[in-house]
């Protein structure tokens, strides 16, 4: 498993597998701006944690309207290992700017910050049916990682969650590139 290592102790974990099984304080959600979580990451975090995820998120958007793109909200994990699920809503491309996915992973890893969490789980946000390239997606999310990693204080451990032999070859190979300098092993 690919691991890199900042100069403050974060670390970040390459694997390759299901996010709902990832034991982590948070777990991001690639989530559409009504949080309504039908397919995808999404649906599998409903089916696995519970409807109370749907119910929360269906209250949040109530309380505080549709959240933007580039945008996060929390709700409870229900039945997941995790504490929390970060909705991230990340950009459809061809619609929204994929530069909007660098906002998406920067508020999920300042709202684990502020709730005080070690450790976050990101699935890749925005390629499943919004459609954004593994390759696009792979490196605007480590950039956005390795200029976040520095000032993190409460969060120690970053794991990217790939499904599937591509997503995860592409990331590896794009990680290994970007945080070379970091690289563990």
């Amino acid at each position: 498993m690919p691991s890199f290592r900042f100069p403050n102790g974060v670390t970040v974990e390459l694997t390759k597998g299901d996010i709902t099984e990832i034991e982590a304080d948070a777990i991001v959600n690639a989530a559409n701006s009504y949080l309504e979580h039908g397919g995808g990451v999404a649906g599998a975090i409903v089916r696995k944690g519970g409807w109370v995820i749907q119910e929360e998120s269906r209250e949040w958007v109530r309380k505080y309207g549709p959240v933007p793109v580039g945008g996060v909200a929390v709700t409870g994990a229900g039945k997941l290992k995790a504490k929390y699920v970060i909705h991230a809503v990340g950009p459809r491309c061809g619609v929204e700017p994929i530069e909007k996915l660098d906002d998406a992973v920067t508020n999920s890893l300042r709202k684990a910050e502020e709730l005080g969490l070690a450790s976050i789980a990101f699935p890749a946000i925005s390629t499943g049916i919004f459609g954004c390239p593994y390759e696009d997606a792979a490196r605007i999310m480590a950039r956005a990682i390795k200029r976040e990693a520095l000032g993190l204080k409460s969060v120690r451990r970053i794991i990217i969650c790939l499904y599937g032999d591509e997503a995860f070859n592409v990331f590896n190979r794009i990680f290994n590139d970007e945080l070379r300098d970091y690289r563990v092993g």
